[in-house]
């Protein structure tokens, strides 16, 4: 875990055992000041000199319990507006504190923070950090722990010294930017922890055992609020953007003949206290030109990629939204009843276009408003509200006589709403979720869409003897409607494929104009100690469909898995921690078919001198997989057995390296593959980090597929093997010239070629002999033509049917500079400059100077670059 992550990890994670004591609580008694201290660092003011400062802190990491080797000191005043938090961090060596500057919450070096459970229901938490640098580190936490949104960014004021006797921190944190009931003041839950960088301790003031359930709940204690009244928080940001782009002109098409493009836009963000707990976020017009854009590939898959959230208004809060029916963070983990992803997404529909016509069409929805309202009433009642508008997007097209347009997304609102309520001690939850999703069809697009969509879910979890065991159950439905068209879609999606001619539990009806299912997760799991233990069944019913707002990758199953693990956390010999986890894994589809089990493991331990080492790997089944043919019938498909492994070094160094491979072999000789990925960072300032992480795979699959042939004996399944390489490469420069001012730049060279051969029909996809399950057309059945292949399957020298020739060669470069300057809390000015730039070919083969030639050829491949200037400026509470 990197630097920048210890204090949330540590301070919000779960990191928990069986045996535990739990300590007494602490109690601190805030005092109040009639004098407002300046916030310079310095704590020279008198005020300081009231209050009580105390120094009774204990080790955590790594020696749970131990004295610390370094005083930490701290003291709480408040007026009637505001928090001010002094913390004292002594330092025997005040040469060797780690001083670094970063971009805010990506803090690296010496840290100090405190966190206040403010509605004191023992499961939320609100961290205020600083690096002794000066840099931000806020977090809110939520679930006693077991989540954190790092995208939480309160105004507030902070400012560091570093002095002969250590350094110091000086705090000013509003009552608005903290949510409590105005009843709720008599008592707080505290926590102060510390981190003393080069010997990778953290020390809490509350001592927490590393074998405890949860964090929250052992917080200490604070009173003296008494009489303190809610502030509700009222900022407002407006903001202008002035962006201009320029790209290769292309002379006959009128849409970019120019080779540029500029404007100007304008929008409104605010933060408004509803009631003394509740806030609502609203955003009119947004704009996220300052966001990194999504990583490359080339998915030769029937699914979906999913993309992780960037845009602020979405990630903050995220996870009061939360309805996750999946497992892990792989491609199991993602499904979800909410995926922000969707609002203001690429435009779903395309026009047609004929010779000569040209298209000019929009690459986003634009989203005219959005609210959020996200709180916690004193009863234990979480909810979290998300109302958002997308605009009617049209395709400009020109014709040989004219103009005219096409709609390609409509207008469409989008409602989220998420309610959780806890009692006992946060020991028993009872939530729900609903999602509507309805949409202004007209008739270009009324075949493709859905006109509403909707979910409805459930969630109840119980925890058991002090939070060592969990039961947690959650049930969803869905329900989409539109015409019969657009519901026909749905059941031949790649989610659910209804078309199967083996499909005997879901069958296509093309008269349907709704369709629906449901989908749940049952798991019971011991979450703590040196053994832990989990066992889960997560289903989906052929019908379920969330996508209209959610995420689903694939319908029509049910996963099981038994998972266990065994971790120590204490030193001992070459280590410092170190865990080991496997699990064993089925999953059936509702027709009762076994579609596949199999068993992984995986081992990471962090050693003494701070390097970690990890491993694992897996062994999987022979399959039965249901989407392969893309709608044809299910096919048997070989297993695999995969091998990984990696190391990175002590990341407090200067000089940080980290590698990881991983090579995957499938029986009977039908697949293989190699991955790995290294890099490095490096710190030769305590203002500037460069870091460089290049990737390759090489892969081959025999059974690749390529076409679907209708034809009058029935469909033909065509496929090939395929060898596949893919390089790519993330270089960063981060220069951070004060805690405000920050320059980033991002750059991604990509290259992923394929190249497809021995072209075979699927004859028998459930022969039990694998290579009886294809047939590869002879030298004498397949010639090429041009960009097509002609098969010519009865040898009568006539062509039976053709298809494309797939292989191809693309190359990618994206890169991002930003420079941010925050030069008040909330106001900020961006300049940011864009560029893309892309090629391709259909060699098939990587070279990788000719393909970066290619790709940076200025003369032939002009780059797309966008320049934009973003200001804004917060009116509000201070």
């Amino acid at each position: 875990m990197s630097k920048k992550c210890i204090l949330s990890a540590l301070l919000i994670s779960t990191i928990v055992a069986i045996y535990a004591q739990t300590p007494e609580k602490k109690l601190y008694t805030a005092t109040r000041t009639s004098t407002t201290p300046t916030i310079n660092g310095i704590l020279d003011d008198v005020t300081w000199q009231s209050g009580t400062w105390i120094d009774d802190f204990t080790q955590y990491e790594p020696f749970s319990g131990r004295p610390t080797s370094q005083r930490t000191e701290f003291n709480i005043l408040f007026d009637d507006n505001n928090l001010y938090v002094a913390i004292k961090a002594f330092d025997t060596s005040p040469d060797s504190i780690v001083n670094r500057l970063t971009r805010r919450d990506d803090t690296d070096g010496d840290l100090v923070g405190i966190i206040f459970d403010s509605f004191h229901d023992l499961r939320t938490g609100f961290l205020f950090g600083v690096s002794s640098a000066g840099v931000k580190y806020d977090r809110m936490v939520m679930n006693d722990g077991e989540y954190e949104d790092p995208s939480w960014d309160p105004n507030w004021w902070v400012q560091t010294s570093i002095n002969s006797e250590g350094w110091v921190a000086e705090m000013k944190i509003p009552f608005s930017q903290v949510r409590f009931d105005k009843n709720s003041g008599a008592v707080w839950g505290l926590e102060v922890g510390r981190i003393l960088y080069r010997k990778n301790e953290t020390d809490f003031w509350q001592h927490i055992p590393k074998e405890a359930p949860g964090m929250v709940h052992l917080y200490g204690e604070m009173k003296g609020l008494e009489e303190i009244k809610p502030r509700k928080i009222f900022d407002v940001t407006p903001y202008i953007v002035a962006k201009t782009e320029t790209f290769k002109a292309v002379p006959e098409n009128p849409f970019l003949s120019k080779g540029h493009l500029s404007g100007i836009n304008a929008g409104l963000d605010a933060k408004i206290g509803v009631t003394n707990n509740m806030t609502m976020d609203l955003t009119i017009n947004p704009d996220f030109g300052q966001v990194e854009a999504d990583p490359s590939e080339v998915n030769l898959s029937a699914y979906e990629t999913f993309f992780q959230e960037k845009r602020p208004f979405f990630i903050e809060g995220k996870n009061i939204t939360n309805f996750g029916l999946g497992i892990g963070d792989g491609e199991n983990g993602n499904d979800n009843l909410f995926y922000s992803r969707r609002i203001g997404r690429r435009p779903q529909a395309s026009p047609d276009l004929e010779d000569g016509w040209y298209a000019d069409e929009p690459i986003q929805s634009a989203i005219i408003g959005a609210a959020k309202l996200t709180g916690k009433t004193k009863n234990g009642l979480s909810v979290g509200f998300i109302n958002a508008v997308t605009n009617d997007e049209f395709a400009q097209i020109d014709t040989i006589g004219g103009r005219m347009q096409k709609m390609v997304e409509p207008l469409t609102n989008y409602f989220i709403g998420r309610v959780q309520k806890d009692s006992r001690n946060g020991n028993t939850l009872v939530g729900g979720m609903f999602t509507a999703t309805n949409r202004v069809l007209n008739d270009a697009v009324r075949d493709e869409l859905h006109e509403s969509a909707y979910t409805a879910g459930t969630d109840f979890t119980q925890y058991f003897d002090d939070k060592n065991w969990v039961v947690n159950f959650s049930a969803a439905l869905s329900q989409v409607q539109g015409s019969k068209k657009a519901i026909e879609n749905t059941q031949r999606s790649p989610v659910r494929y209804f078309q199967r001619p083996d499909n005997s539990f879901s069958a296509l009806d093309t008269n349907r104009t709704s369709l629906s299912g449901t989908g749940g997760r049952l798991q019971i799991s011991k979450q703590n100690g040196n053994w832990n233990f989990m066992g889960v069944s997560i289903w989906k019913s052929p019908g379920f469909e969330t996508n209209d707002v959610g995420y689903l990758r694939e319908a029509n199953n049910v996963l099981s898995v038994l998972w266990v693990q065994y971790q120590q956390f204490e030193p001992k010999g070459i280590y410092r921690s170190y865990s080991i986890n496997a699990d064993i894994y089925s999953v059936v589809n509702f027709e009762g078919d076994q579609l596949g089990n199999g068993l992984e493991w995986n081992g990471n331990m962090n050693l003494k001198n701070f390097w970690s080492v990890f491993t694992g790997g897996s062994l999987h089944s022979n399959n039965l997989d249901q989407s392969i043919l893309r709608g044809g019938p299910m096919m048997k498909t070989p297993g695999n057995w995969d091998i990984r492994f990696g190391f990175s070094t002590d990341s407090r160094k200067k000089f940080v390296f980290e590698s990881y491979a991983n090579f995957r072999d499938g029986y009977s000789k039908s697949s293989n593959s190699f991955y790995s990925e290294g890099g490095f960072s490096y710190k030769p300032t305590n203002y500037l980090v460069l870091s460089f992480n290049p990737s390759f795979s090489k892969s081959f699959s025999e059974i690749q597929y390529v076409n679907t042939i209708n034809a009058n004996q029935g469909d033909k399944y065509i496929f090939a093997s395929i060898d596949r390489e893919t390089l790519s490469a993330s270089f960063r420069i981060n220069v951070n010239l004060s805690p405000d001012l920050t320059l980033q730049y991002w750059g991604q060279p990509f290259i992923a070629t394929g190249a497809y051969n021995n072209h075979k029909q699927i004859v028998n996809p459930m022969a039990d002999n694998y290579s009886d399950r294809f047939r590869i057309f002879s030298p004498d059945q397949i010639s090429r033509d041009g960009d097509e292949y002609l098969i010519d399957e009865n040898g009568d020298s006539s062509t039976d049917y053709r298809f494309d020739r797939k292989d191809f060669n693309f190359k990618e470069f994206l890169s991002n500079l930003v420079l941010r300057w925050e030069y008040s809390p909330g106001s900020s000015v961006f300049l940011v400059w864009n560029q893309s730039r892309s090629s391709s070919n259909d060699s098939g083969k990587l070279n990788m100077m000719n393909d970066l030639g290619d790709l940076f050829d200025g003369s032939d491949n002009k780059p797309h670059h966008v320049f934009l200037v973003k200001f804004s400026y917060r009116f509000g509470l201070k």
